[in-house]
């Protein structure tokens, strides 16, 4: 979605409110699509004294697997991202703005890379996931598997020979 921003820097004090849906759905994370609903996407924009601010707030349903024991899971997440947009950078490369050269800001991309870099590289199904049994597989979570815990380093494997 293209959000024409002309009559927010001509005039002070003026906004806009957009809310829209935005798909994510052919978004691949780690080999598996996790956005199977779209994103609610509501955005405000505000000339401030000269200056466009933009707050947006994004709410979807994440689906994903447990990093430590792979049950399916899913997540409702809030973001809210504040952005000011300005119509042109007196410095080559300036991270603290985003430049609107041409009034106009396409909120599909930049909603998606926000959405995309505020996701944690891990998901758990709760705080403490126990995870796997590195020998069988088992899920831990249910219950203790019964294999053999003890392991003895291979450089000491000599010594127990010993005794």
């Amino acid at each position: 979605m293209l959000l024409d921003l002309k009559e927010l820097f001509v005039s002070d004090g003026a906004s806009k409110d957009v809310s829209y849906a935005l798909s994510l759905s052919e978004v691949e994370i780690a080999g598996e699509r996790p956005f199977n609903s779209p994103v609610e996407i509501h955005a405000h924009a505000e000339n401030k004294a000269g200056m466009v601010t933009l707050e947006i707030d994004a709410s979807f349903t994440y689906h994903t697997a447990c990093s430590r024991c792979l049950v399916p899971i899913e997540r409702p997440i809030n973001y809210h991202f504040s952005h000011k947009i300005i119509d042109n950078l007196e410095e080559e490369y300036n991270d603290d703005y985003i430049e609107a050269p041409d009034l106009s800001l396409d909120l599909d991309e930049l909603c998606s890379s926000d959405i995309l870099l505020e996701l944690p590289t891990k998901f758990l199904c709760r705080g403490d996931c126990q995870g796997l049994c590195q020998k069988c597989g088992h899920n831990l979570n249910l219950g203790d598997c019964g294999c053999d815990k003890t392991e003895i380093d291979p450089r000491l494997e000599a010594l127990k020979a010993l005794l």
